[in-house]
Parts: C-alpha cells; structure tokens; sequence
C-alpha cells in the first residue's frame, strides 16, 4: 500500500503555505522552488485543494495562496480524501470484479474485511490529526494518537 505522490505532494504544499504563508499567502512560483517541484504540479495541487476548500487565492502583485481557515480546523483525513481519495470505500470492490462483473467473492470476502480494516486504521489517525499538530509538532505527531484505548 502506498500513499500516491499527488497525496505527498500536496500535503506538502499545503504545509509550506501554512508554515511560511500565513501572514501574506505564497505564490506558486514561491512553492514550486520552496518544495522543488515543478510550477504545473504546484498549480494543480493548489487548484485542488483550493476547491477542496482548504486554501483561498488572491490576485495581484501581493497575491498568492493562502488558508482558508485556521490550521487546527484542517484535518488530515479531510486533505487525504480531497488529494486522492480514501484507501477502501464501498465502491472498491466493484471496480475489481476481474473478468466477470461481479467479483467471485463477493458473498464471502476476507480480502474486504482486511481493507476496511485498514481504512478504519488509517482513519483513526488522520481523523485525529490537523495541519496545526504537524506544523507544530513534526515528528512528535504520533503522541497525539493513543493507539492502545
């Protein structure tokens, strides 16, 4: 399982812009040589989740991006869901049916047990953590998530 680059990408787009943008907002050009990435990927990532709702854009000299609400009202899974969607969803399986149109197992299925198992693990994380903890904390994140209760 892997998390897909437009996930990594703008996640880390959007940490810059609330890390070094918060007072003026931060342009694309700004982004694309903060996080080395190339000015059409920042300005896709940008246009996504600006109409996810997490960024808000002004035009001009002293344009640029900036968030549209406050950092701890920004949830990870939220950011997730808007850059590539969620792991597993009730459509998963009917888009891996093989060669038939409904899947062989579709009555008895292991394999969906074990994927909604790990969407409600990745959700129990990214629920619980907001861009301000991983502005503020960095590594130390994983405190904040009490794995045992």
């Amino acid at each position: 399982m892997k998390f897909s680059t437009q996930e990594e990408y703008g996640l880390r787009c959007l940490i810059r812009i609330a890390r070094d943008g918060a007072d003026k907002g931060l342009t694309i050009p700004e982004i694309t040589r903060a996080e080395k990435l190339t000015a059409p990927n920042v300005a896709k990532l940008v246009r996504i989740l600006r109409i996810g709702g997490f960024l808000e854009s002004s035009r001009g000299q002293t344009g640029g991006y900036s968030l549209s609400r406050e950092p701890e009202n920004i949830f990870i899974s939220d950011v997730l869901n808007v850059l590539g969607g969620r792991l597993y969803d009730k459509g998963f399986c009917s888009t891996h049916t093989g060669l038939d149109a409904v899947c062989t197992n579709s009555i008895d299925c292991s394999i969906r047990s074990l994927w909604q198992l790990v969407q409600n693990a990745v959700d129990l994380v990214t629920t619980k953590i907001t861009l301000k903890d991983i502005i503020t904390s960095g590594e130390s994140v994983v405190t904040k998530i009490d794995f045992y209760n």
